[in-house]
């Protein structure tokens, strides 16, 4: 690189007409899935009062539906670009390498934490079976039959053939990005004909409806080895019905969605319909005491299903998703520090928040782990209201320094600068 001399002159001629205007970075998605990682610590937690009051008790849907759908835009971002410059063949091979790093952080995150678990049962002072919470005994139990051998249950779980308890979203994701390269194309054909199919294909992930058809549910079991279909187990999370969300934010982000005017007929509805569902939610019915409502949510099971990912939890989130788009204003400009002390102190916490949802594989791995063992604190330290609030605050740290680290590893520090 060199430099002018700044001792001369530029002719006018030469200058450029107008100076670009510096471009600001869209913070909204790295503030909501910073948020997301957040909450989804609070809620795996085993014991946490905190999981009371997160957002998903006021509504159908929960910081998963945040995470997925944050995701999709992403995923637009970071893989729909690779498309559009290298073309189809390597943005696929690029889809791939990502489903081979989520897996192996799947690999690794189930092990640590069956190892953490197994350590923290042994324990002298413990009188909880950690592992079996999770229905692991498959893992630690001998059985007569072969079915149920540990190397045969290794095999099941290296080939994603059985997804035990809390270790289902990494999966989820996996099968979602696999369908992308099919996405790419069905959006350059016409958007229609991806909407489409995605909604086809969330229909055909809706349990109750099939049944009641006759036609097969698309959804992958959790232990095969369960013979009866009345018993068998599935993904907890059906990539085919989660599908939907996910592709709503790539679509959004890819642009073949238009961004929805703010007015304030749009801002009504969406308010109606996120309050309307509160008498709804478990808000509602634990601290209302909406007993109808308890039965409601009984009766319509399918229609709010977060296995299958119901119909309503969708319209709920969009609104909710739409409202909080509003309120963060254009590229998040609302979200942003203020001037003075208080100022300040948020734009901190607001980096933190960032850095959080930048790095939120790495950080939602870690959420997992911490979350078990946060729960074994607990139970050794007790569940007063200080000790809970210092337990999650360990937590919150844990996932902070984890993005912090993530965030170092990838800048590749010990790389020589200039690229020699």
């Amino acid at each position: 690189m060199t430099f002018a001399d700044p001792s001369q002159t530029v002719a006018p001629a030469a200058a450029p007409a107008q100076a670009h205007p510096a471009r600001v970075r869209d913070i909204r998605l790295d503030f909501f899935r910073g948020l997301a990682m957040f909450i989804i610590l609070f809620a795996h937690t085993p014991g946490n009062f905190l999981t009371s009051w997160i957002p998903a008790r006021f509504g159908f849907s929960d910081a998963t539906e945040i995470f997925v759908f944050c995701s999709g835009m992403a995923s637009a971002i970071a893989f729909g670009a690779t498309f559009d410059r290298a073309g189809w063949l390597l943005g696929t091979a690029r889809v791939i390498y990502r489903i081979w790093q989520v897996y192996w952080a799947h690999i690794g995150l189930f092990f640590a934490t069956a190892a953490m678990l197994a350590f923290l049962t042994n324990l002298d002072a413990t009188t909880r079976n950690y592992w079996g919470q999770l229905n692991l005994w498959m893992l630690f139990v001998e059985h007569s039959e072969d079915l149920w051998q540990t190397p045969d249950m290794l095999f099941r779980f290296m080939t994603l053939q059985w997804v035990p308890n809390l270790f289902d979203i990494l999966p989820m994701y996996m099968v979602i990005l696999a369908m992308m390269p099919i996405v790419i194309v069905l959006g350059r054909v016409h958007i229609g004909l991806l909407a489409a199919a995605s909604l086809i294909l969330w229909f055909f992930a809706q349990r109750k409806f099939m049944e009641s058809l006759g036609l097969p549910y698309l959804n992958f079991t959790a232990e095969p080895w369960v013979g009866s279909d009345d018993w068998q187990r599935r993904w907890f999370l059906n990539p085919f019905g989660w599908q939907l969300v996910f592709f709503t934010g790539f679509a959004f982000m890819r642009g073949w969605i238009p961004k929805p005017p703010v007015n304030t007929v749009l801002i009504g509805i969406a308010a109606f319909i996120v309050l309307a569902n509160v008498p709804l939610s478990n808000i509602g019915v634990r601290e209302f005491g909406f007993e109808w409502a308890r039965e409601w949510r009984v009766e319509n099971r399918q229609w709010i299903s977060k296995s299958d990912f119901g119909l309503l939890r969708y319209v709920q989130f969009l609104s909710l998703a739409y409202l909080a788009w509003v309120i963060a204003g254009d590229k998040g400009n609302r979200i942003r520090a203020g001037a003075g002390a208080l100022g300040r102190v948020w734009d901190r916490i607001l980096q933190i928040i960032l850095k959080v949802g930048q790095q939120s594989l790495a950080v939602f791995v870690m959420s997992i782990f911490v979350a078990r063992f946060n729960g074994f604190a607990m139970d050794m330290l007790g569940r007063e209201t200080g000790t809970v609030l210092a337990v999650n605050a360990f937590g919150c740290g844990c996932l902070i320094l984890t993005a912090y680290l993530a965030g170092w590893f990838k800048s590749v520090p010990w790389k020589p600068k200039g690229g020699r």
